[in-house]
């Protein structure tokens, strides 16, 4: 079998997830979600802060794509926890402030739901690790939003992009979801990775999530 050649950035962070184990993929012995449901992919970016090489490449990556967007000062806003240290590597990398919200109020002294020092009507981004259908990120939005705060961009390393879902919670929260990477880049090199046989397994599996089924 032939090494699949790696043909832009966003093959180059697929590439990167695999390499190191945040995508995984087995159809022999499947994951338990959250959900407590049996899955052949499981994704867990938190891993990739252990890299430092790796989340290098990452950080700089989302950084250009902030900076596309983005020229002047802006609030960058990590959401607890998977978001907290990719927003801290992006601040430090842009010399940007940064806060972070929590899931639920702290539940003593001043009882805050974001942590941190900001203006009202500060134009500002939320970064995240991943997002699946995008629901998890309405209570920050909303959260953000309540507070003054102006938000009209999502950014995160992987994004799922195969649940019909997704496109109405994004569409619901009024902003740009923007990416690294998604299934679609790790279907095309995950055959340095996977055999013929789980890769076919794999395109079967993401078709069908895709259509609902």
């Amino acid at each position: 079998m032939s090494k699949i050649k790696i043909k832009n950035s966003n093959q180059k962070i697929a590439d990167i997830l695999l390499k190191i184990g945040c995508v995984n993929i087995n159809f022999k012995k499947q994951f338990t979600l959250t959900s407590g449901k049996k899955s052949p992919v499981y994704v867990d970016c938190r891993k990739l802060v252990s890299f430092p090489k790796e989340r290098e490449i990452v950080i700089n990556e989302m950084t250009k794509m902030i900076r596309k967007k983005y020229k002047g000062n802006i609030l960058v806003a990590g959401g607890e926890t998977a978001g907290i240290p990719y927003s801290s590597f992006i601040c430090q990398k842009l010399k940007l402030p940064m806060i972070y919200i929590r899931k639920k109020p702290k539940g003593f002294g001043k009882g805050k739901l974001i942590e941190g020092e900001y203006k009202s009507k500060s134009k500002s981004i939320l970064i995240e690790d991943m997002a699946t259908d995008g629901g998890s990120k309405i209570h920050f939005i909303k959260a953000m939003r309540k507070s003054k705060l102006t938000v009209k961009d999502i950014f995160v390393v992987f994004f799922y992009k195969i649940y019909p879902s997704a496109k109405r919670n994004i569409n619901k929260m009024r902003v740009n979801l923007n990416y690294l990477t998604s299934w679609s880049d790790i279907l095309e090199v995950s055959p340095n990775y996977i055999s013929n046989s789980e890769h076919l397994k794999l395109k079967e599996y993401l078709f069908q999530i895709s259509h609902g089924k």
